[in-house]
């Protein structure tokens, strides 16, 4: 089956190539806001907006969408953009438990399926230095949160799936594709 990523996360497209042959990336400029403030619900409803009609134009295909934030102290954390955002992130993750929410939307001959895994990251206490030293060795500006789990240098420990925390709950994604090509070959 053709896997189509609608995202131009890297890790997403490796996290999809690890476990299906075919993938292609495919996306549409959106715009990014959302008045919801719970976060499965911003991840789910962002999934679905960056699935955009790439659905549409891929009948044949089955095309994955998905938006990841660090949520923590009824705060989001989006990517940072710029270092000064990156450090202050860091500094107020130092030392606590955080959750990771990625929200997927997964649609394949017209059935869009929509889910959120949530994961539970506890950082390390960091000192100003160390929080310098890594966004001038990891490049965080494209990570919610501003960290990658991958990098090790900032996480502690993590509960729940570590392909979730990278940006894609891998293991869930697979089960619904696999669903969804199941139903529409038996159907």
């Amino acid at each position: 089956m053709k896997i189509i990523l609608a995202s131009k996360s890297p890790r997403r497209r490796e996290l999809l190539s690890s476990v299906f042959d075919d993938v292609q990336v495919v996306t549409k400029d959106v715009e990014e806001k959302c008045a919801y403030v719970r976060p499965g619900k911003i991840v789910t409803y962002l999934a679905n907006v960056k699935m955009a009609d790439i659905d549409s134009l891929y009948p044949d295909a089955c095309v994955v969408s998905g938006d990841t934030i660090v949520y923590y102290d009824g705060k989001v954390y989006g990517k940072p953009h710029t270092k000064e955002v990156a450090r202050r992130y860091l500094r107020q993750l130092s030392g606590k438990k955080h959750g990771v929410y990625t929200g997927v939307c997964v649609s394949y001959r017209g059935e869009r399926v929509t889910f959120y895994v949530k994961s539970t990251v506890k950082f390390k206490s960091l000192s100003d230095s160390q929080i310098d030293e890594y966004i001038d060795t990891c490049n965080p500006l494209d990570k919610a949160g501003a960290y990658g789990i991958q990098d090790e240098q900032v996480v502690e420990s993590f509960s729940g799936s570590y392909s979730n925390i990278i940006g894609l709950p891998i293991e869930t994604v697979r089960e619904v594709v696999e669903a969804l090509e199941k139903k529409y070959e038996n159907g």
